[in-house]
């Protein structure tokens, strides 16, 4: 099993829940956080003042998939993701050992 994790702009969320449920993924958790990659921010100006904005608003998705849908779901996440701008996100899948369903206390593949 897999965790994984994708950081991507608010605005393509809707995009990326569209694209896991319709490969199947039953459940995501979604977290609103920020955060700067390469571009580290940029300087705006309000009511003549210069101030740096160094932190951008992202959305983190979390989905725990199988080894076998490991590759649909980052491709799939990808395209939903991508606009071709600086700033697009970052997706990467980490190693589960275990998982367990709180309700019926379910382990491994079966919890999820």
């Amino acid at each position: 099993m897999k965790l994984v994790t994708a950081v991507v702009q608010p605005h393509r969320l809707d995009d990326v829940k569209e694209a896991l449920t319709g490969l199947g993924m039953a459940g995501l958790t979604v977290t609103e956080v920020s955060g700067h990659g390469a571009q580290k921010g940029h300087a705006e100006v309000y009511r003549g003042a210069e101030y740096r904005v160094d932190f951008r608003p992202k959305v983190r998705v979390d989905v725990v998939v199988s080894d076998a849908d490991l590759e649909a779901v980052l491709d799939a996440v990808t395209e939903a993701a991508r606009t071709g701008r600086i700033g697009d996100g970052k997706i990467w899948a980490t190693d589960l050992v275990e998982v367990v369903r709180v309700r019926t206390g379910e382990r491994g593949e079966s919890a999820v």
